[in-house]
Parts: structure tokens; C-alpha cells; sequence
């Protein structure tokens, strides 16, 4: 009996990894997590996964064949194979990850950062099937992007291309973790957003159930859950966020004429609070020649899934170039 080909697909968060062998079609056929704690150095942490891995390879037993190993981490740089200064791992100056992984396995491995990660995987698996002109904005903690044009990833010169989430919104705004002001993500994420709440509450009178919230326990779901009963508050946290977000996305349509942008990650969970004004204001303040041109889509990828689809999306591709 053939053995069925997979890769496997890691992504490394800053507080779980997460990985699962993914065939060809999407399925994932095996997952499993582990605990990245980011005080350790990168060196043990392989070690730790490598053991994982073999668990899960002595759990398939014989029926797969593995071809390759995808990688989604902070602040990876695709033509490296390494992982630059992340923010939230204590992995000093610029691990070669890729290098490490090689020494336990002779398959190819690859890493990208997870945004790019999710663009491909939205390729191979979801919502940008079949395009080969695309944006992904992914709406979590933060604001990440991968861009495709011509079916190709874009990296840059350096491997670190496509940082939507650091375009400037206003050069006077909000302190960014980056350093600067003003940043996109800063506005348009899912910490965004609360800082918009209490802006909003700040300065207007209207009740609110988001008023009796401190600042560390108010969340994205909850202000999308008020949104859903009516809240004003909430629903104008929403109408601003689409608001900025839409006018970002307007510019980044003049780069690439992309045939979509897809919305992807935590915040995005929204639904229509967030799609509808963001497709409003993109439209308004969209160049003539672009003007209802340019899809607006939720992520197509499995939820719960998505990181794991997304990373071993990233080895299918290296694997058909």
C-alpha cells in the first residue's frame, strides 16, 4: 500500500507551538502542540520539538511519507532560514532555525513569518484559490501581511517585505511596539480596537456595558459581543477601525492591483462588524481606475487549523516550484 505524502506544517508562537502533518489536498491528518517557553534557548527548544515530532511520526506509524517541513515563526526571513530578533522569544540576535532542524531530519524545510505563512496556506487551501494577485491582513495581537503577485510571495531584497501593519496612520498617534508612532497595527488589531474603546468612552457620554471594563480585561470578543446587542460604543469602535483600516488598504491596492484582500486572525472573527465598513471606506477612498475591482474576503481556512494549514502550505508550494 502507497504511503500517503505529507508535510509538516510548525507554527511558533510566542506562547504555544502548534503542528500537524497536512497532505497535499489540505487534511490534516495528525496535530499536537507543545509549550514554546520563550525564555529557552532555541538550541533546546528543537530538541523538545524534535522529541514531539517523533511522537507524532510513531503515532502514524508507517501510512506517511514526509517531504518536507514548513515553518511559521516571528520575524523569519524566508531566504535566511532564520529567525531575526523576535519579539517574543528570548532567542538572541539571529537564530538559523532552519539549520537546526536539517541536523534531525534530511527533508527540505522552509520558514517564513506567519502572515506569509497564512497567504500561502490561503492560497493552496482557502479563500485565494486559484488567484495569483492577492493581500492577507492578519488581525491578531498585531497587524501582519503577506502579499502575492504573479502566484509568488513577496519578500523583498532582504526577506522582509509586506509590514503593512507598520505603515504610518499618523506620525503623532499611537506608541507602537516598534517604537515609532502611529503605526497601522496600533489602530487596527485586536489590541487596537480596546485602545479605541477607551478613547471612545473617554469621549463621549453614551452608556455603555464596555465602561465597567479595566483596561487588561477588556478583549476584541467582547467589544464585537456588545457590538452584536447594539452597544454604541462598540459598534463606533468598529466603525473607526474599518474606517483607518479601509483607507490603509486603498494604498496598498495601488502597489499590486490585487484581485482580493483577505481578512484573517482573531479580530477578523468579527464577521460582517468589521468587513462592511472596512469595504465602505476602502471603496471611498480608493483610486478611480480601482474602484469596485477589489474583493474583500474572509479567510477560507479551517478555524483552529489555520496556523498549522498556513506552515505546511509553505512546503507544498516550495515543493511545486
Amino acid at each position: 500500500m502507497a504511503k500517503i505524502e505529507v508535510t509538516l506544517g510548525i507554527d511558533i508562537g510566542g506562547t504555544n507551538t502548534v503542528l500537524g502533518f497536512v497532505t497535499h489536498s489540505g487534511s490534516i491528518l495528525a496535530e499536537s502542540s507543545m509549550t514554546t517557553n520563550a525564555a529557552e534557548p532555541a538550541d533546546l527548544y528543537v530538541a523538545r520539538l524534535h522529541v514531539k515530532i517523533k511522537e507524532m511520526l510513531e503515532k502514524v506509524g508507517d501510512t506517511c511519507e514526509l517531504k518536507g517541513i514548513g515553518i511559521g515563526a516571528p520575524n523569519a526571513n524566508y531566504y535566511n532560514g532564520t529567525v531575526e530578533f523576535p519579539p517574543n522569544l528570548k532567542w538572541e540576535g539571529v537564530t538559523e532555525l532552519v539549520k537546526m532542524i536539517r541536523q534531525y531530519y534530511n527533508v527540505p524545510v522552509a520558514i517564513t513569518n506567519d502572515a506569509n505563512a497564512a497567504a500561502i496556506g490561503e492560497m493552496k487551501f482557502g479563500a485565494a484559490k486559484g488567484m495569483k494577485h492577492f493581500i492577507v491582513i492578519t488581525l491578531g495581537t498585531g497587524l501582519g501581511s503577506g502579499i502575492v503577485v504573479d502566484g509568488k510571495m513577496v519578500y523583498g531584497h532582504d526577506g522582509f517585505a509586506g509590514e503593512l501593519g507598520h505603515v504610518i496612520v499618523d506620525v503623532n498617534g499611537r506608541i507602537c511596539g516598534c517604537g515609532r508612532r502611529g503605526c497601522l497595527e496600533t489602530y487596527v488589531s485586536a489590541g487596537g480596537i480596546c485602545r479605541t474603546v477607551f478613547e471612545l468612552l473617554a469621549e463621549h457620554k453614551e452608556e455603555s456595558e464596555l465602561r465597567n471594563v479595566g483596561f487588561n480585561q477588556l478583549t476584541s470578543k467582547m467589544i464585537s459581543d456588545a457590538a452584536l446587542r447594539g452597544d454604541t460604543i462598540a459598534l463606533a469602535a468598529f466603525e473607526e477601525t474599518g474606517r483607518i483600516l479601509g483607507l490603509k488598504l486603498a494604498d496598498a491596492v495601488t502597489h499590486t492591483s490585487p484581485e482580493a484582500i483577505i481578512l484573517f486572525g482573531g479580530l477578523s472573527a468579527a464577521g460582517e462588524l468589521l468587513l462592511v465598513p472596512t469595504q465602505r471606506y476602502m471603496e471611498e477612498y480608493m483610486l478611480n481606475i480601482f474602484k469596485n475591482k477589489v474583493k474583500l474576503l474572509p479567510s477560507g481556512l479551517r478555524e483552529g487549523n489555520t496556523a498549522v494549514l498556513g506552515a505546511s502550505a509553505l512546503m507544498w508550494n516550495e515543493l511545486e516550484v
